[in-house]
C-alpha cells in the first residue's frame, strides 16, 4: 500500500501542506523571530488557499515566490512548495526545492516533514537504503500526526532492501491507525509481504513468538494463505455482551447498535435454497423472539442470490440501492470471495461464510460460519484437556472430515500431543476389519464376563503396539456421518477397542434416536449449545423445532446460525472492536478475532443409553446474560 497523495478526508496521512494551511503556518510554524508582514501573511494565506482547493502546482509556485521574496523563512516555504507537489503525485519535481533547504534552519515538525519527503523522493529514485535510514533515525520525535506517513515509507523502503519480515512488521504497527480502504490496502500488503517469505521460515518464526505478539495472528494468517493448517489460539472469553448498562430505566445495554434498515442475502430459488430456508427460518425467529423486548429492531428484506456468484453480487448491489445499512450474507463460499473482490463494498457486510480463496474480509466486512477446522480444533484441545496426548484418527473421505482432521491435527501438535495412526474410511465400505487392523491400536484385554464397554477406559489393555501407544493417554477422533460411525463402533468393539472416542458434530443426526444411536453409547463430540438448550435466553428447541421443520434434525444447526446470525447484527461492531467479548449464541460462543472473522466456541455432548446428553460443566451458563431487548417490529418484508 502506498498512502495516496490525492487529498481525501478520510485518509490519515493527508499532506501537511492541508495540516499547515493559512495564517497557522506563519504564526506558529515559521522559524525564526521575525514576525510576518501583511504583506506575507497575505502572501501565504493565497498559497494555502491554492492548496486547498487542490491546485497544488500553482501554490508550490506561490511558496517558491514566497520563498524568494522572503529569506528569512525562505526553507519553510522551499519545504511548504515540496509538500504540495508530493500531493499531486510529483515528488521528482520537488527535487530542486529540497536540495536547496538546510535542515538546521527548520524548526517544530518541519525537520521531520523534510526527512519524510527526502525519503519518499529517494524510494521514487531507487534508493531504499537512504529512505531507511531516514526513516529509521532513533534520536528524531515523530509527532503522531505524521507516524503513519513515517512507517509507510520505512515499510517501502524495508520491502525495497529486502526485509519483508520487517517491512510487514511495520505494516502491522500502521494497521490500527488506518481505515477503510487504506487499511483494507494495508492488511494485503502485509500478507503479500510474508507470503514472499518460505514457509519453513515463517513457521519457525511462529514458533518462536510469545502469546500476544500481534506478528503471531499475521504469521499464522499468511501460512494459511500458503496452503498450510496452523493452530490457532483458543477464544478469549471475558465479557459478554449486552450488559445492562446503570441508568434510569436501565434498558441501555452495551455494545447494542442496530441498524435501521438490514438486507438478507439468501439462495431463495436454486441448489442451495433448503439451507437458504433453515437459515432464514432461524434469522426470523430470532427476529421474532425479539419482539417481546424493548429495543429497536431493524426493518429486514430478503433477496435472491438464486445461488450463485452473479446472484449474489447483484443481490448485494440492489440492496446497496434500496438503503439498506448491513448485509447480512450471501452463503456459499464461492459468493462470499466474490463480494468481497469488489473493489469497493459501500455497506458493511455480515458474510455467512468463509472466502473459498483463504483472502482477508473486505474492509468493514465480518464472517460468520459453522467451520468444520473449528470443531476439529476444539476436539483436540478438549483430549488434551482430558490427559489424552496419543491419538488415532479416523475419518471419512468428505471435505468437511478433511478439513476437521486437518485442523485437530495442528492443534494437537501445537499442544504437545501427536498422532499415532490414521486412516480414511472407504465411500461405500461396511466392513471395516482391515481397516482396523491397519492401524494396530492397542487391544482391551478379553474381560471375564459380557463384552467392553467402550465408553470407558479399557483396564489392562496391550501397550505393545507398533506405535509405543498406551491406553492410559491416548483416544480417538472421528468425523463423519452417524451411518458410518453406526458402523465403525461395533467393529471396534468387536475388536476389543476400547479407547475413548471423540467426534465432531457430524456423528449426531440432530434428533434423538435410541434405538440407531446407541451403537455410539460413550462417544463425546461437541455441537451447537442450542440443540440441549444449554444456552439460557434463547427459546427452546424442542418448542421452536415442534412448529417449524426446519428447526428439525440435521437442518438444526442451519436454523441455529441464523438466528445467531439476526443476534449478531446489533453488536457486530462491538466485538470487533471489543476483544474478549462475547455474544452468547445458538451455535457457540461468538467472538470476533482482529479480521473480522467470528469465532465460536462450542459444548460437549455424549451419547448415553443411545441419547445425546450435554456434558456438565461445558458451558459456564450462571454469568451469561439475558438476551439482548427490543421494542416492536418493523415489517419485514421480501424482495426477490
Amino acid at each position: 500500500m502506498r498512502l495516496r497523495p490525492v487529498p481525501r478526508p478520510s485518509l490519515p496521512a493527508l499532506g501537511p501542506i492541508l495540516l499547515l494551511a493559512g495564517t497557522l503556518a506563519l504564526s506558529s510554524c515559521v522559524p525564526g523571530n521575525t514576525k510576518p508582514s501583511p504583506a506575507e501573511v497575505s502572501a501565504a494565506d493565497g498559497a494555502a488557499s491554492l492548496a486547498r482547493q487542490g491546485e497544488f502546482d500553482q501554490a508550490a509556485q506561490a511558496y517558491l515566490a514566497l520563498a524568494g521574496q522572503y529569506g528569512g523563512h525562505a526553507d519553510h516555504y522551499r519545504l511548504l512548495a515540496a509538500e504540495a507537489w508530493r500531493e499531486e503525485g510529483r515528488i521528482e519535481t520537488a527535487g530542486p526545492a529540497l536540495a536547496q533547504i538546510k535542515r538546521n534552519n527548520l524548526q517544530g515538525d518541519d525537520a521531520v516533514r523534510f526527512d519524510l519527503l527526502r525519503a519518499d523522493l529517494a524510494l521514487r529514485h531507487q534508493d531504499p537504503a537512504t529512505a531507511l535510514r531516514l526513516t529509521t533515525q532513533p534520536t528524531v520525535a515523530v509527532p503522531d500526526k505524521l507516524q503513519v506517513r513515517l512507517f509507510e515509507l520505512r515499510a517501502r523502503a524495508q520491502a525495497g532492501t529486502g526485509d519483508h519480515w520487517g517491512a510487514a512488521r511495520t505494516r502491522v504497527q500502521m494497521d490500527d491507525h488506518l481505515q477503510g480502504l487504506d487499511r483494507a490496502d494495508n492488511r494485503k500488503q502485509i500478507l503479500a509481504e510474508l507470503t514472499r517469505l518460505d514457509v519453513a521460515s515463517l513457521k519457525q518464526r511462529a514458533d518462536a513468538m510469545k502469546p500476544g505478539d500481534p506478528m503471531l495472528s499475521w504469521t499464522n494468517e499468511a501460512l494459511s494463505q500458503l496452503g498450510v493448517t496452523v493452530a490457532q489460539a483458543p477464544p478469549t472469553l471475558q465479557q459478554p455482551v449486552g450488559t445492562l448498562l446503570p441508568g434510569a430505566g436501565a434498558e441501555v445495554r452495551e455494545g447494542y447498535k442496530m441498524p435501521a434498515h438490514v438486507a438478507l442475502l439468501l439462495p431463495v430459488s436454486g441448489a442451495y435454497k433448503g439451507a437458504g430456508d433453515a437459515i432464514r427460518d432461524g434469522f426470523f425467529a430470532s427476529y421474532a423472539e425479539d419482539a417481546r423486548t424493548h429495543a429497536p429492531r431493524a426493518s429486514v428484506r430478503i433477496y435472491d442470490t438464486q445461488g450463485n456468484t452473479d446472484g449474489a453480487i447483484k443481490a448485494y448491489q440492489q440492496a446497496v440501492s434500496d438503503g439498506a445499512q448491513l448485509v447480512v450474507g450471501p452463503l456459499t463460499r464461492g459468493a462470499v470471495a466474490a463480494l468481497f473482490a469488489q473493489p469497493k463494498l459501500p455497506v458493511p457486510v455480515l458474510a455467512l461464510n468463509h472466502p473459498d480463496n483463504r483472502q482477508l474480509p473486505a474492509s468493514d466486512a465480518s464472517e460468520f460460519g459453522l467451520l468444520p477446522e473449528t470443531e476439529g480444533a476444539q476436539a483436540a484441545d478438549h483430549m488434551i484437556e482430558r490427559g489424552l496426548h496419543q491419538t488415532y484418527m479416523v475419518i471419512s473421505g468428505d471435505d468437511f472430515a478433511q478439513r476437521a482432521a486437518n485442523a485437530f491435527k495442528a492443534e494437537l501438535l501445537a499442544r504437545g500431543g501427536s498422532v499415532v495412526g490414521m486412516a480414511t474410511l472407504p465411500a461405500d465400505g461396511l466392513n471395516y476389519a482391515n481397516l482396523i487392523t491397519s492401524l494396530h491400536l492397542p487391544v482391551a484385554a478379553a474381560p471375564a464376563t459380557g463384552t467392553p464397554d467402550a465408553s470407558a477406559p479399557a483396564a489392562g489393555a496391550s501397550t505393545g503396539t507398533a506405535t509405543g501407544a498406551t491406553v492410559d493417554d491416548t483416544g480417538i477422533f472421528i468425523s463423519m456421518r452417524p451411518n458410518q460411525a453406526r458402523l465403525l463402533l461395533p467393529q471396534l468393539q468387536i475388536a476389543r477397542i476400547a479407547l475413548p472416542v471423540f467426534g465432531t458434530s457430524h456423528i449426531y443426526a440432530g434428533t434423538d434416536n435410541p434405538t440407531a444411536d446407541g451403537d455410539l453409547n460413550g462417544v463425546e463430540f461437541c455441537d451447537a449449545p442450542w440443540l440441549f438448550d444449554a444456552q439460557p435466553g434463547l427459546p427452546h428447541h424442542d418448542d421452536i423445532a415442534t412448529l417449524l421443520p426446519a428447526a428439525r434434525d440435521g437442518s438444526a444447526r442451519l436454523f441455529a446460525f441464523g438466528m445467531d446470525a439476526w443476534n449478531l447484527v446489533p453488536y457486530l461492531d462491538w466485538l470487533r472492536n471489543h476483544p474478549g467479548s462475547y455474544l452468547p449464541g445458538a451455535t457457540g460462543q461468538l467472538t470476533a478475532d482482529q479480521f473480522g472473522r467470528i469465532r465460536r466456541v462450542l459444548i460437549w455432548a455424549k451419547f448415553q443409553n443411545g441419547l445425546a446428553r450435554l456434558l456438565g460443566g461445558s458451558l459456564q451458563v450462571d454469568d451469561l446474560p439475558a438476551p439482548a431487548s427490543s421494542v416492536q417490529p418493523a415489517p419485514a418484508s421480501s424482495a426477490g
